[in-house]
Parts: C-alpha cells; structure tokens; sequence
C-alpha cells in the first residue's frame, strides 16, 4: 500500500487532466497553497508516481488512424529468446504497448498505422526479426473510449477519508 493522502490523489489527478498546469494552479485546484504542493509535487516526481510529462498527440490528425491489436502465439518460452523478442518489438515505432499475456495468447501488441499497407509494412517488419508460431490481427473498427487516466478513485477512497 502506498502513503498518499487526499491531496496527493488530487494532485495526480489534476496532471491526468493537465500535465502544463503551473505549480500555482496546481495549488489552487488541489486547495493548497504553492510551497506545500510544489513539495508534493517534487516528491511524488522523486518516489515515482509521475513516469513524465507528455503532450498527447492526436493520431488521427497525425496520420495514424488505424489501430491494430495483434495476438502474438510462440513455441519459444526461454529467456533469451523473450529478450531477443521484446528487443524486436520494442525497436518498432508502430507499437504503442507491448504485454506478456495468460491463456492461449503469449504476447499482446497494440499498434498504430497508416493504413492496411502500413500494418503490412509492419508486420512484415516482425515476422523478419523474429520466429513466431502464431500472428492474429484484429483491426479496431472504431475506438468508443479512450484514457490515458488511471482511475485514483479506486484506490485513493481510503485517503479521503
């Protein structure tokens, strides 16, 4: 379990939302004054529960609409053949998440594209690193929701109390 109180919630939650927030704005919505958040802050910077401070670009806009989930099934299970992999995925930009998963499938991939020749381009790219004995992709017909906020709520009621 972690040590946070209500005003630390509230500080991540409040960067969840918006990252470019001053200190003394920051301050203000979490109803602190700057000196006392500006050391939260740096605190929760220094006990890693801020990873970094990103500006989320839209991929759409950007020229990557197409996301694709792919199933990743191996025959391989040993740990120089898995380093040699997640080498292999982490070193291709289209992958925005990359998980070791339970059940039938080994590795999930989520990956953003510009369209169906891109994901071609791309997985072409894959199955030349490295030996697979199963690739399964599924293309996202229509994102209905997407966060890059965790839910503090869950865990955070304890401290608001």
């Amino acid at each position: 379990m972690n040590d946070l109180d209500k005003f630390d919630y509230a500080i991540l939650g409040a960067l969840q939302v918006d990252g470019t927030l001053s200190v003394a704005e920051l301050a203000t919505r979490v109803g602190l004054t700057s000196t006392p958040c500006w050391k939260r802050l740096k605190r929760l910077e220094e006990e890693g529960y801020l990873d970094r401070r990103v500006a989320l670009v839209n991929r759409h806009q950007a020229g990557l609409p197409v996301t694709v989930f792919v199933s990743v099934r191996t025959s391989q299970h040993d740990e120089k053949w898995l380093a040699k992999f997640a080498a292999a995925v982490i070193a291709l930009p289209e992958v925005m998440e990359f998980h070791r998963m339970s059940g039938d499938v080994d590795y999930l991939l989520k990956v953003v594209t510009t369209d169906i020749e891109g994901y071609d381009r791309f997985y072409k790219k894959l199955i030349r690193a490295i030996n697979l004995t199963g690739v399964s992709s599924a293309f996202s017909m229509e994102q209905i929701k997407y966060t890059t906020a965790l839910p503090l709520d869950l865990v955070a009621h304890g401290a608001m109390s």
